[in-house]
């Protein structure tokens, strides 16, 4: 069983040998971070796990960075891991645990004025991570079917969080 970091990592080694910068930089293009846990050095951990289980090895390579010691490809079976963990995660309805879902649940000790104030800031900040992810895809037309498939789902997403929020009788539950 892969985490969704490690699947992260992996996925992108699978689709070309990377260094830990070039992730890095891949991670924030994609908006990956806002669905995965995965921080500049928590890559290398990832990093360092996958090739301790032989998921990945390091490759000779020209160094695409100035900082870049090793470079990484995935090996079979880290291809056939990563196929599986995808093929799990698309298909398998998994539970989520959004911290707005306790909120709610402890809303009715909130003041009415600030449980108002506090879904009026959610919803903005809904609308400005709505626009912002807007932008990010905007910026890469020709990515691949899959990643505008992933920009699609936070776009669809934060729609209908927008919408949820909009509807609320009197702007609160």
């Amino acid at each position: 069983m892969l985490t969704d970091a490690e699947l992260t990592v992996l996925g992108l080694v699978v689709e070309r040998p990377r260094h830990g910068y070039e992730l890095d930089e891949v991670v924030g293009e994609r908006g990956m971070r806002d669905w995965t846990a995965l921080g500049f050095s928590s890559i290398y951990y990832v990093l360092g796990k996958l090739r301790d289980r032989g998921l990945i090895a390091e490759v000779a390579a020209d160094r695409a960075h100035a900082k870049a010691k090793k470079t990484f490809t995935a090996t079979e079976a880290g291809r056939e891991a990563c196929a599986q963990a995808a093929e799990a995660a698309i298909a398998e309805l998994r539970p989520v645990h959004p911290p707005v879902l306790a909120g709610l649940a402890n809303s009715p000790v909130v003041p009415p004025e600030r449980l108002a104030a506090a879904l009026a800031r959610r919803a903005e900040a809904v609308d400005a991570r709505l626009a912002e992810v807007r932008r990010a895809a905007a910026a890469q037309p020709a990515a691949p079917p899959f990643v505008r498939a992933i920009f699609g789902y936070s776009i669809s997403q934060l729609e209908a969080e927008a919408a949820w929020l909009a509807a609320l009788p009197g702007g609160t539950p």
